[in-house]
């Protein structure tokens, strides 16, 4: 590649909009998270003064308490790949597919805004 070519780049105007959806969606996880954070710490904290003998309803609870770990978890990494694209649209490279360095198509970026991915690169990827 020439070093006078410019990458292809979506405009400040197209990267807003992009913006406010990541932030709409950041907006709906954090509270997701905090909410089974705070379901999560409310258990463990009830579980510490009661010390009842019931290994069934122990049992119970300790898979819903892992299946709420696990949902935070993926929450949380999904809060972090969407504020990673918010730092890619400050710093210019938002949109454009690491592997081919093409644009990704608006209507991918709309579904899966976090992506670093053309479907065809990723498919090439699997």
């Amino acid at each position: 590649m020439n070093t006078t070519e410019t990458l292809p780049r979506y405009s400040e105007q197209e990267l807003k909009e992009f913006e406010e959806i990541i932030n709409q969606k950041l907006t709906i996880l954090r509270q997701d998270f905090g909410y089974i954070h705070d379901t999560l710490t409310k258990r463990n904290d009830a579980g510490a003064e009661n010390n009842s003998n019931k290994p069934l309803e122990d049992g119970a609870d300790t898979a819903e308490k892992e299946s709420l770990n696990q949902q935070a978890a993926r929450l949380k990494k999904f809060i972090t790949d969407l504020e990673f694209a918010l730092v890619r649209i400050k710093n210019g490279t938002y949109g454009v597919c690491i592997d081919t360095g093409v644009l990704i198509p608006k209507e991918r970026l709309r579904v899966v805004p976090h992506t670093r991915q053309t479907v065809e690169a990723k498919k090439a990827k699997s």
